[in-house]
């Protein structure tokens, strides 16, 4: 089972005189990431060190450090903790003393844990991609049948003879959708599997 944050947290620790500040986040798509490292990033500290884990995609950063001893522990404690769809910055004002590559992956690692250990989560639920076409008039229907199922509109296409759409529905949602869509359109709306990726 898979977690994700209910909101951002954060976590302070001194480490050998330097100072570690790690924030976390949730996010859904990779500008996310991007904007969440932006804002909550230091520039007058001494390194700014990150990792985002989003389904399938993840990414990370030493900015500075030696190679592996910051991003790569961040990343390790996001999985460790069980969570996906997860930002975690790491900041450090240097303190003046060496902490060697060992105290580094420790103290980024072991800041991210705590401050993923501390967050609210909630549960992931996977989701499939799936897609389906329906006139301008059932447009509005056939949003709310999807959210009632705890399903995503991703996206929505208008074309000359109505609306495309591409939607996330978890599997055990799919027997009750298809037959209410069914039955609001008298069986003309069909969820087909989409080429998108599953979605949590």
């Amino acid at each position: 089972m898979l977690y994700t944050l209910l909101g951002p947290c954060d976590y302070y620790e001194e480490i050998r005189k330097s100072r570690f500040a790690t924030f976390a986040a949730p996010i859904s798509c990779v500008a996310d990431a991007q904007a969440f490292i932006e804002q909550a990033s230091d520039l007058a500290a001494t390194h700014n060190c990150w990792a985002w884990k989003l389904g399938a995609q993840y990414r990370s950063s030493d900015d500075g450090e030696p190679g592996g001893t910051a991003g790569r522990p961040i990343l390790a404690a996001i999985e460790a903790q069980a969570c996906d769809q997860v930002v975690v910055l790491v900041t450090r004002w240097y303190g003046g003393i060496q902490l060697g590559t060992g105290g580094l992956a420790r103290a980024y690692g072991g800041g991210a844990n705590k401050c993923l250990q501390l967050a609210e989560k909630r549960l992931l639920v996977l989701r499939q991609a799936l897609a389906c076409s329906c006139t301008f008039s059932e447009l509005n229907l056939v949003k709310l049948r999807v959210a009632e199922c705890d399903g995503l509109v991703t996206e929505e296409r208008f074309t000359g003879e109505g609306v495309e759409l591409q939607l996330a529905v978890a599997q055990e949602h799919l027997p009750t959708l298809q037959q209410q869509l069914a039955d609001l359109s008298r069986g003309k709306i069909q969820l087909r599997s989409s080429d998108g990726p599953a979605q949590p």
